[in-house]
């Protein structure tokens, strides 16, 4: 028996034909599907065992752009999705040291992509390693050629090519910084070409200020912020100490506790409004692929909620999560436009704010409109997939006759 062959042509030919148009239909957010090609833009395809849902659904894994509600607002009055470990990436079996990489994952594609996809918070963890700083995921300080992905110069000159060709994009960097070469830092950022983008430290606030206008940091090319975590070198290199200038709540479980959201050991409290930026974290110790479509949820909101509570009434700036794009519904990108949606216009949704208008002037909200009813019974429209669901699945049947009647020839 065989699956192919000259009296099949036709067969497969009228496959191709009858599925191209199912597989490649436009879902929204909630909506059944079966391949990524079957969400709208800014979704795709996945379930949350985790959850207890095993039907595949359109989720999201773009924020919207808050830029479209304007640029006029300090920059500290904007929210942006952000990545831990954004260098540590599933499918990188080996480093580029060419050994095998034994080091947890946190996130399922490149920086470029997370880039493409909204990301704008970028977490690295960077270290002397092979006379040259590298990405990697350690520990005790040091990096070993087993925990070791990749130079940092490489994934520096990806965003140097992103904000080249998206010059009104701006990007800020976390550096868990291990590096102790003199000028280390410094020296790989200037050979990344993103020097040019620097955003300096003089123009930072230091006493908990509005930041500079987001336009105003486009207009002069200042893209580029750019954080480490050893003191140290802000005076000696120029590199901004992180906790200067932001609170960040505790990483790993416990920063998970519903109903408290502590600050992590280098940070001031949460409720500390000398610094006017926020950072939340929201992912476990060990890095789950399973459970974040779960923890990048509901949680997640909840978190947003209670951290924006215990933080002096401040929403968060940046919103850190493994698997940013896992979630059972919205996710992390949904938790970033809700952010959004206060800072920007205080409304509940970003889709209420009015283009660059008075702060708690909101939208009307649009009633959902509801489902109609085909000649055949079945609900179709934004409410319900079930036409689209059932008209797949008999599609799926035909085509298994089809292949069992091909092979047959």
């Amino acid at each position: 028996m065989r699956c192919y062959s000259s009296n099949s042509t036709p067969l497969i030919l009228v496959l191709c034909l009858v599925c191209s148009p199912i597989l490649s239909l436009a879902a929204s957010q909630g909506s059944s599907c079966v391949i990524n090609r079957n969400c709208n833009s800014g979704l795709h395809c996945e379930t949350c065992m985790a959850n207890r849902n095993i039907k595949p659904r359109c989720t999201r894994i773009q924020p919207s752009d808050p830029k479209s509600k304007g640029t006029d607002l300090p920059f500290n009055r904007y929210t942006w999705l952000t990545t831990h470990n954004s260098f540590a990436r599933l499918g990188q079996i080996r480093s580029k040291t060419g050994t095998p990489n034994v080091a947890p994952r946190n996130q399922q594609d490149t920086i470029t992509q997370q880039l493409n996809n909204g990301v704008r918070g970028l977490m690295l963890d960077m270290y002397d390693f092979l006379n040259d700083i590298w990405l990697c995921h350690s520990y005790g300080g040091n990096c070993y050629n087993y925990t070791a992905f990749v130079p940092a110069l490489g994934v520096l000159k990806e965003i140097n090519v992103f904000l080249e060709a998206n010059p009104s994009e701006v990007i800020t960097i976390f550096i868990e910084d291990y590096v102790t070469s003199p000028m280390g830092l410094p020296k790989v950022f200037n050979e990344s070409g993103l020097i040019k983008y620097w955003f300096p430290v003089s123009r930072m606030p230091k006493n908990g200020g509005d930041w500079p206008l987001l336009s105003d940091m486009i207009k002069l090319n200042q893209r580029l912020l750019v954080f480490t975590s050893k003191s140290w070198k802000e005076n000696k290199e120029g590199i901004a100490y992180e906790w200067t200038y932001v609170v960040e709540n505790q990483y790993g479980k416990g920063g998970m506790n519903a109903g408290s959201c502590p600050n992590r050991a280098e940070s001031a409290p949460m409720s500390t409004t000398s610094r006017s930026l926020v950072l939340v974290n929201y992912f476990p110790d060990i890095p789950d692929f399973a459970t974040a479509c779960k923890h990048n949820s509901a949680p997640l909101l909840d978190m947003l909620n209670t951290c924006h509570n215990l933080s002096a009434n401040r929403w968060a700036n940046f919103i850190a999560v493994d698997f940013y794009k896992r979630s059972d519904g919205g996710g992390a990108a949904e938790a970033t436009d809700v952010a959004n949606a206060h800072l920007i216009c205080g409304c509940n949704k970003l889709s209420l704010c009015k283009d660059n208008s008075t702060f708690g002037v909101c939208e009307a909200q649009a009633k959902p409109s509801p489902p109609t009813s085909t000649s055949t019974g079945i609900l179709t429209g934004p409410s319900s997939s079930s036409g689209f669901m059932l008209k797949s699945w008999l599609v799926l049947i035909v085509v298994n006759i089809m292949l069992v009647n091909a092979c047959s020839l």
